[in-house]
């Protein structure tokens, strides 16, 4: 990273490009350009078969400077710095100081453009960008720019490793607020890495972080806990709380590796309340069968009808 500073006195963090990737934006800019440049020469050609030789000349040294001179000027002129090559490779011109480039910039960098890359094939161009801290050729020293990358792959972030189930809610009464967010990220960055570490070695970084750990907090870690043990349920709790902050209690218990560290379960084991386990469906019982009662009929037949209540007349 290059620190440049602004006119504001403010230090801005860019990643200058380097040889390669300005090589290849520069030969993707040649390429579109010097095709521009045969097709506008082949029209010249033959619009201008009836002239004669000095005025075809003319005509030549004119196309020459408007496209291959003055068309990348005005490019980077109106697109602050990115040309059809630096926009693929995303990198841009910028000024010393971090600001847009402007007419004068793009001015001089375009004429000593044509001395370093295109009469001397791009050797002087390399050479300097080589040579320089900063990647930068003579067009860049003289016109007061520079070339950084706009587009910087983001790192990798890596979870940190959840603490022993032991040890969820132990230090829920622990007071953070005088811990500094330098010593947060040297916790965070021994956590995540620990496994790649020597075993004495990392045994030795943990206590040293244990120790100014709890030198901020004032209080030391439960006996028989070991030093990353304790950095663990002790980030896992700053964790906790800012999510709680965050997202209230209902989006803590959500996150994964949060739960059951919130405090949205009373004891373990125990449903959280408002929860009611589900009820197993009573059997149902048959309806039992009407009881049936004689009633006469014609011919001293006994027939058998549902009890109603009802009683048919004699």
């Amino acid at each position: 990273m290059s620190d440049l500073v602004t006119g504001d006195a403010v230090v801005l963090e860019l990643q200058p490009a380097r040889l390669p990737s300005r090589a290849l934006a520069v030969l993707i800019d040649l390429v579109v350009v010097w095709a521009a440049y045969l097709l506008v020469t082949l029209g010249l050609a033959v619009a201008t078969a009836s002239l004669d030789e000095a005025a075809v000349m003319a005509v030549s040294i004119a196309s020459f400077l408007l496209i291959l001179v003055g068309a990348p000027i005005a490019v980077e002129t109106l697109s602050h710095g990115r040309s059809l090559g630096k926009l693929a490779c995303g990198l841009r011109v910028v000024r010393d100081d971090g600001g847009p480039i402007r007419f004068r910039h793009a001015l001089v960098r375009g004429a000593m453009g044509v001395v370093e890359i295109l009469m001397t094939f791009g050797v002087v161009a390399c050479v300097a960008s080589l040579v320089s801290e900063r990647g930068r050729r003579l067009g860049d020293v003289f016109a007061g720019t520079l070339v950084v990358r706009e587009r910087i792959p983001a790192a990798r972030v890596l979870a940190v490793p959840p603490p022993p189930p032991w040890l969820v809610g132990r230090f829920a009464g622990l007071d953070l607020s005088a811990v500094p967010e330098s010593l947060w990220l040297e916790i965070r960055q021994y956590l995540t890495r620990a496994r790649e570490l020597d075993p004495a070695v990392g045994r030795r970084l943990a206590e040293r972080l244990a120790d100014e750990l709890v030198a901020r907090t004032g209080t030391p870690p439960p006996p028989g806990v070991p030093a990353d043990a304790y950095l663990a349920g002790v980030v896992a709790e700053r964790q906790t709380r800012e999510a709680r902050r965050a997202f209230g209690s209902a989006g803590v218990t959500g996150m994964p590796g949060v739960a059951g560290v919130s405090g949205a379960v009373g004891a373990v084991g125990m449903p959280a309340p408002g929860f009611a386990p589900p009820v197993a469906p009573s059997p149902v019982a048959p309806p039992a069968a009407a009881p049936v009662v004689a009633s006469p009929v014609a011919g001293g037949q006994q027939a058998t009808a549902p009890a109603t209540g009802f009683a048919p007349p004699a």
